[in-house]
């Protein structure tokens, strides 16, 4: 598929908030068309009842307003949500919505979490990751970021509480519209979730990093570490080559300072591969090195890759160096192992389908 776009209307929220000039030229149906759209979740203008209908005409005949249409919706047994979006170009990609605490009857008791993504498939080619199996196709627009949001907003029956940009792609590599997308997120005249609720996640990409610190707002950066070795990263992530652990970790403490943020790493445990106490021991470094704090999260099988998630003995050995050494680190379960959990799994299996048209 082509990087560029078919001819479409352009979507409205590819212009921030602030920017919107009416027609009507009259500054309350601004603050109107702000409430449909997001604090009510509408994805049509029509929906819009009390915007005069020459106004609702006025905006359908040059804008497009819905930038995702949810195509299908995995529910798990633990509540999560896996989506399914179709974006106006055809292309396919996965948000997932994960309740921190659900009751027995399904409700939440707790914080709404939301993954969102930031590309069609990805460059990077992380040997584990099923996201980019298929490659790289294109970068989201802002308002397809966005889009996520409200459609799941809209799905969920109100706003998530924290966002994590942890779905597909990468989003240092887009990072003029991701960061377009967080100035709606996080705007008053947005959806004004804080932005220390937003987590930004990466595969290691140091200028971006270094780039991202400079940028206002105390969102929180999440490293895609799962390796402590030059080694043993360059077997799993090819990012490691270009962007070795002697320069990602100075990096990572310039986002630190700037932002007095604590960072966490992301560690995905492989068996055999990158679960041996040596490799703890070396992460242990750098977590000391940034204060940071560590996710273990026990791989989720993909098909057609040949990693394993390790057993249980071995996971525990491999926390307790942590322990040991007086680092936080934590077992992330991963949730939803019932629907297609591994990023970009649906996307794969709609796609192999013909679930695109």
């Amino acid at each position: 598929m082509s990087g560029n776009l078919p001819t479409l209307k352009p979507l409205l929220l590819d212009t921030p908030p602030g920017e919107w000039k009416l027609s009507s030229g009259e500054p309350w149906r601004e603050k109107q068309l702000r409430e449909w759209i997001f604090q009510r979740f509408v994805s049509s203008f029509e929906e819009m009842s009390n915007l005069p209908a020459a106004l609702r005409a006025d905006l359908a005949a040059q804008y497009r307003l819905a930038a995702v249409e949810p195509l299908k919706i995995q529910g798990s047994a633990d509540t999560t949500r896996k989506i399914l979006w179709r974006l106006g170009d055809g292309s396919l990609l996965e948000s997932v919505l994960i309740p921190a605490n659900p009751s027995r009857d399904g409700h939440r008791s707790g914080r709404l979490t939301l993954c969102v993504s930031s590309q069609v498939g990805c460059a990077y080619g992380c040997r584990f990751c099923a996201s980019g199996l298929d490659g790289w196709r294109r970068n989201l627009t802002a308002a397809e970021i966005v889009g996520q949001v409200l459609g799941a907003a809209k799905i969920a029956g109100c706003r998530p509480d924290n966002l994590v940009f942890m779905g597909m792609g990468e989003p240092l590599a887009n990072l003029p519209r991701v960061r377009a997308a967080i100035e709606i997120l996080t705007s008053p005249e947005g959806l004004g979730i804080g932005a220390r609720h937003l987590t930004v996640s990466t595969s290691g990409l140091a200028p971006q990093i270094e780039e991202l610190a400079q940028i206002p707002g105390q969102f929180r950066l999440a490293l895609s570490l799962h390796a402590g070795t030059d080694e043993t990263r360059d077997k799993i992530m090819p990012v490691n080559r270009k962007y070795p652990l002697g320069k990602l970790i100075p990096a990572c403490q310039t986002f630190a300072r700037a932002k007095r943020k604590m960072i966490t790493f992301e560690y995905i445990l492989l068996k055999d591969l990158n679960d041996n106490p040596a490799e703890a021991r070396a992460v242990v470094r750098h977590a000391r090195r940034l204060h940071a704090k560590v996710n273990l999260i026990p791989y989720n099988t993909v098909e057609g890759l040949p990693y394993e998630r390790p057993g249980e003995p071995a996971i525990r050995r491999f926390q307790q160096v942590f322990r040991e050494a007086g680092v936080e680190a934590t077992v992330r379960r991963e949730k939803g192992h019932d629907i297609d959990a591994a990023c970009g799994q649906l996307r794969l299996r709609q796609e192999k389908a013909g679930l695109t048209a």
